[in-house]
């Protein structure tokens, strides 16, 4: 399969697509009714998790980046029920959740509330285990590490016992956590991608896409919005799928791709 960018419902183009199609599938869809886009329509997210389900090969890994609505002082809970949701009803297991920390928010002036520094990273996986999970790109430097330095592990049973302590070397880097931090995608200096009411970071996209899609992999992004996703999927040389319902979002799309990947990283 080429790479693709579809302007349409993805409720009505994703059922044109064979099972197990897709390695990876990322997208942050509308939520709460915070922004306004052009013409999407209410979103069913059962029925789109089931057809995300469908159309993703055993072991892909669904990631979706939402946050709730402060509504009368009180969350609205969306990021929750799309996760029991996706869970109970469309056929996904919860990898994990990771948050996404927005680095140079301004915020605003926030009396009564925390300024909301955050935001929701869902990693579904179909099946019992990702099907490729790279996290050699995720790596962050060990603040304890020395030459020679060693760490031990008490490690304890169920039973309230422990084993033997294990003790190991400490290397000079060790994986990234659950907490993401990125700038701010209105500090990345992209006017042509802020023309889009909702972005999130190209790192974002990036380190998902290299954790969970195998070179030459297709991403899945079915509400892409600025087109993030297709872009970075490119330069890092998996190919995409990117759909959105608004033509003039899929022109954004198609000029970031022409003007941000390398022709010779392409694909």
């Amino acid at each position: 399969m080429d790479s693709l960018l579809l302007t349409g419902d993805c409720f009505t183009l994703l059922p044109t697509f064979p099972a197990d199609t897709f390695d990876f599938v990322c997208f942050s869809p509308p939520y709460d009714n915070i922004r306004i886009y052009k013409g999407f329509p209410p979103i069913d997210r059962i029925a789109l998790g089931r057809e995300l389900s469908r159309v993703a090969k055993p072991g892909a890994i669904a990631a979706v980046v939402i946050q709730d609505q402060t509504i009368k002082g009180a969350k609205s809970l969306t990021s929750f029920r799309w996760a029991v949701d996706w869970v109970d009803s469309c056929g996904w297991r919860l990898f994990e959740t990771c948050i996404y920390q927005r680095n140079g928010v301004p915020g605003g002036y926030w009396r009564k509330r925390f300024r909301v520094d955050h935001e929701y990273i869902l990693l579904f996986v179909k099946g019992s285990r990702p099907l490729y999970f790279d996290k050699s790109k995720l790596q962050v430097p060990c603040k304890t590490y020395a030459p020679g330095a060693t760490d031990s592990l008490n490690r304890r049973l169920t039973s309230g016992g422990t084993l033997a302590t294990k003790v190991f070397d400490i290397k000079p880097t060790k994986c990234r956590g659950t907490v993401w931090s990125f700038k701010n995608t209105s500090m990345e200096g992209n006017r042509l991608k802020t023309t889009h009411p909702a972005t999130f970071p190209d790192k974002l996209a990036a380190d998902l896409i290299c954790c969970f899609c195998p070179a030459g992999g297709i991403v899945l992004d079915p509400m892409m919005g600025s087109g993030t996703t297709c872009v970075q999927s490119a330069i890092y040389g998996r190919r995409y799928c990117g759909i959105d319902i608004a033509a003039e979002y899929v022109q954004l799309a198609e000029k970031r791709l022409a003007l941000e990947v390398p022709p010779e990283v392409g694909i």
